[in-house]
């Protein structure tokens, strides 16, 4: 099964989104704090409606520890990276990474994992794309191959 990773996410909304993609695609969502809302958010709760039922949900608080430990391939996806995410190879278990809605991912974990960094193009000039949308297209692509 993928795993979601969301990176000190920050707006409601997007998790709660993200959580629809993880259930209909079958993949674990794992939130790495400081959140930046409740978990009892309303408007969480309102993005994911009942899809939160099924989709296995862990908050973690170290991200660097979990990935240390995993022996599962990861990409992290990130609009500083050089490679595509189309030119990765994907496992039914790898987890896909992504950083918060505005301070994206620390860099320590690319002077770590360099080569684990993946972007989605975007015209030149351009910051990024919504968190949610980003997933949608990183899950799918993952996917592809086994859904």
């Amino acid at each position: 099964m993928l795993t979601i990773v969301l990176f000190q996410p920050e707006i409601p909304q997007n998790t709660g989104n993200v959580v629809r993609t993880a259930s209909v695609t079958g993949s674990r969502l794992v939130l790495v704090r400081p959140l930046g809302f409740s978990i009892s958010d309303r408007y969480l709760k309102r993005a994911g409606l009942d899809y939160w039922e099924d989709v296995p949900v862990e908050i973690i608080d170290d991200l660097e520890g979990y990935l240390s430990h995993s022996p599962s391939p990861f990409s992290f996806f990130s609009s500083k990276a050089e490679k595509l995410y189309h030119q990765t190879s994907y496992s039914s278990d790898h987890i896909l990474i992504f950083g918060s809605e505005t301070k994206g991912l620390p860099p320590i974990f690319h002077e770590r994992w360099s080569e684990h960094f993946v972007k989605i193009p975007m015209l030149s000039g351009k910051r990024c794309l919504n968190l949610a949308t980003s997933v949608g297209i990183g899950v799918y692509r993952a996917a592809l191959s086994f859904l």
